[in-house]
């Protein structure tokens, strides 16, 4: 009877294992739909008063200060040095072939699509993302949310409406600013280091790019700001007390907002080269 007892124990203890694992999951997936319905709610509040008032231009300035402006030289630094390096991974292989003259052209067309929107976005969720959820985390943790919400001010427009906008208007300008330097360093890397000739260099860089080129990435940072704004106020709105709670409302929001814009960015550019199609259906010309 003893033995029988030892080898029940084993399946009743492989059984709970199974049902808690299975209960994890079930908690998970219904985390992540309420916290996806919590966020839809909070994006359309962020909206509707976007829409309804606009926020007093001393706030808005500074928000744009601090999101802009300092951070200008880590995207442009980013922005170079990724196009320097794009030159040196390509270099080899466009060697082989004897296609040197074309690594503009491929350099630019990866910076202006993919590169610059991507790189600079991902550089500015970690540092205007964290900071952004760490400042409210640390406003909801000493009550000064409910504080406001007390004094009838809406936290919502007051707090959430300029860093969305500013988000919103200054990630795109950043995007090109990174996509710009890109180009700059890719082209003095191959000129003046790999000894490429510039005129060959500049032609097939000016025939292999075009205008929807430019688009096609100022299309991605518009939603790639708008994601790390909203994803980053909302995060910091729902902080968990303590200073735990705070980092850890820093470091979900650069993940989430991670997470989010490279799925984007593959919906994204499947709709862009859709649309692309469909007003030219023969394709780019590259000859």
């Amino acid at each position: 009877m003893a033995s029988v007892d030892y080898e029940i124990a084993p399946r009743r203890g492989l059984l709970e294992a199974v049902y808690h694992s299975i209960a994890d999951l079930g908690a998970a997936v219904l985390n992540t739909f309420e916290t996806l319905g919590d966020m839809t709610l909070f994006a359309w509040r962020t909206l509707v008063w976007m829409c309804t008032r606009l926020p007093r231009r001393e706030t808005l300035y500074s928000s744009m200060y601090q999101i802009g402006v300092l951070s200008l030289p880590v995207v442009a630094l980013t922005g170079t040095f990724i196009g320097m390096v794009l030159a040196v991974q390509s270099y080899t292989q466009f060697r082989a072939f004897g296609l040197e003259t074309q690594l503009g052209g491929v350099i630019n067309k990866s910076m202006f699509r993919e590169l610059g929107p991507v790189l600079a976005a991902t550089m500015l969720a970690g540092r205007v993302g964290s900071a952004m959820a760490a400042e409210l985390g640390t406003m909801r943790v000493t009550e000064q949310i409910d504080a406001l919400s007390s004094m009838g001010a809406n936290p919502i427009q007051h707090l959430v409406v300029p860093r969305f906008l500013s988000c919103l208007l200054l990630i795109p300008s950043l995007t090109i600013m990174a996509v710009f330097m890109g180009v700059v360093g890719g082209t003095g890397y191959c000129i003046f280091v790999l000894d490429i000739d510039i005129q060959h260099y500049t032609s097939n860089a000016n025939d292999f790019v075009e205008n929807w080129d430019l688009f096609y990435g100022i299309v991605k940072s518009v939603f790639f700001g708008a994601t790390i704004g909203l994803v980053s106020c909302y995060r910091g709105f729902h902080c968990k007390p303590g200073a735990e709670g705070v980092g850890s409302a820093a470091t979900t929001a650069f993940v989430q907002s991670f997470v989010v814009i490279i799925v984007l960015d593959l919906f994204l550019s499947i709709f862009l080269d859709t649309i692309y199609l469909a007003i030219w259906p023969e394709g780019p010309s590259l000859f």
